[in-house]
């Protein structure tokens, strides 16, 4: 990625974070191969990295869905929260124009489109974590936030969707 490109994206996180008085750490890091590389190297358990999903509404409106890694979405779940029959996971192009963020990078923090955020309740299993990672709109940066903030920031819904790898 360019460096042009890389403190775009920096920059939409940074602001979009300060908008919504969210104190985040952005932290350098190499590319990582897997979730649990991705974890290693911002320091985090991989329980405390969350994969943010883009997912479609039938009505082609969108939504974020936050799992932590070691967890996958359940659609069942989701669509019982979220009120509908049907969802899905766009193709890497759309959730690239709905964020301007390529897969594994996306994250809620200066997405090119605001949307509803849910985070599964996992999160907040006892003992809840001071900080969970997020993606950064680039791959050789994180972030680490604490998940309350997150919610209160993106008045985000806390609900189980999620179930075990």
């Amino acid at each position: 990625m360019n460096q042009s490109k890389v403190n775009e994206a920096l920059t939409r996180v940074s602001l979009d974070a300060s908008r919504r008085d969210i104190p985040i750490e952005i932290v350098p890091r190499e590319p990582a191969n897997s979730l649990e590389h991705a974890a290693e190297l911002l320091g985090v358990i991989p329980a405390h990295l969350l994969k943010t999903l883009v997912i479609k509404r039938s009505d082609d409106t969108y939504l974020f869905a936050l799992v932590p890694g070691g967890r996958k979405l359940s659609w069942p779940k989701l669509r019982e929260v979220v009120g509908v029959n049907k969802l899905s996971l766009p193709d890497a192009d759309i959730a690239y124009d709905v964020t301007r963020y390529v897969r594994g990078t996306i994250t809620p923090f200066g997405s090119h489109s605001v949307l509803p955020v849910y985070i599964d309740a996992s999160v907040f299993t006892e003992p809840v974590p001071e900080a969970v990672a997020l993606g950064c709109g680039e791959p050789e940066h994180g972030l680490l936030v604490d998940p309350q903030d997150l919610v209160n920031g993106f008045d985000a819904t806390i609900a189980d969707i999620s179930i075990s790898e």
